[in-house]
């Protein structure tokens, strides 16, 4: 049975360090199994949150090997037994204990978004939409809220000066689906632009590369809300909008 060095961060706001645990793996384990043992045998006081371990709760985020993965969804066969497996919280957020992060950020910049507002019922009382306009905004509904997005994120991790303005990946996700929703009828353009601040997306992508749900967050979320924002501003536009007797709602 092989055996790892589990290097795991322990600490919390006052001060930590890293801690090596040698634990035996069987063959399937994930790195949640491993840090459970490592709980079980060796560190009882070991803060971890996790609660489905079927990678949809999104609870277990960390920094395995300094990459952001789900660790229940990360085998220990990517490792080798010759190397210490490093464990660590996400970054970018404050630091409770262990591997346990204040993710409430996240929440509350949730609450800020502009809500859905359906236009009027059709005259029999009922809603209509097309198939096709329903299936672009099912990717973002897969999204589980492990904020691994927001982990990664330059904006949020390395200019803690920009964090308040910054809304993140998670919540573009959120506001294009209530932008691309074929019943909406609510105009979220100054939101985007002052309040979540698309602007400061620099899209390199990498909120995209740790999605484990395989969300193109990038192309399909943030590059739509970017172009929108920008056609609402553009004085071309403006003028035809105002030709064909098109107005903005207000929020």
């Amino acid at each position: 049975m092989p055996t790892f060095t589990m290097r795991i961060f322990r600490g919390d706001t006052a001060r930590g360090e890293f801690r090596d645990y040698r634990v035996e793996a069987e063959e399937g384990m994930v790195v949640l199994d491993v840090i459970h043992r490592v709980q079980a045998t060796q560190a009882p006081d070991l803060a971890v949150r996790w609660n489905c371990k079927a990678g949809k709760c999104g609870s277990c985020s960390a920094e395995v090997d300094g990459r952001p993965r789900l660790m229940c969804m990360t085998r220990m066969e990517l490792f080798s037994e010759r190397e210490p497996v490093t464990v660590a919280p996400i970054r970018a957020f404050p630091l409770i204990r262990d591997l346990v992060t204040d993710v409430s950020f996240n929440f509350e910049k949730a609450k800020t978004i502009p809500p859905l507002r359906l236009k009027p019922p059709e005259p029999d009382g009922t809603y209509r939409m097309m198939q096709e306009d329903i299936d672009r905004i099912q990717e973002f509904h897969k999204c589980i809220e492990c904020f691994l997005c927001q982990d990664v994120c330059h904006v949020i991790r390395d200019h803690e000066e920009n964090k308040r303005a910054f809304a993140g990946p998670r919540v573009f996700i959120k506001v294009a689906s209530l932008e691309m929703h074929p019943l909406d009828t609510r105009d979220r353009t100054e939101f985007v632009r002052a309040t979540a601040s698309v602007g400061l997306c620099n899209i390199t992508k990498c909120c995209t590369e740790v999605c484990p749900e395989g969300i193109h967050i990038t192309d399909n979320a943030i590059i739509p809300l970017k172009e929108r924002m920008a056609d609402s501003f553009d004085p071309i536009v403006w003028l035809l909008r105002k030709f064909r007797g098109q107005t903005t709602q207000p929020a």
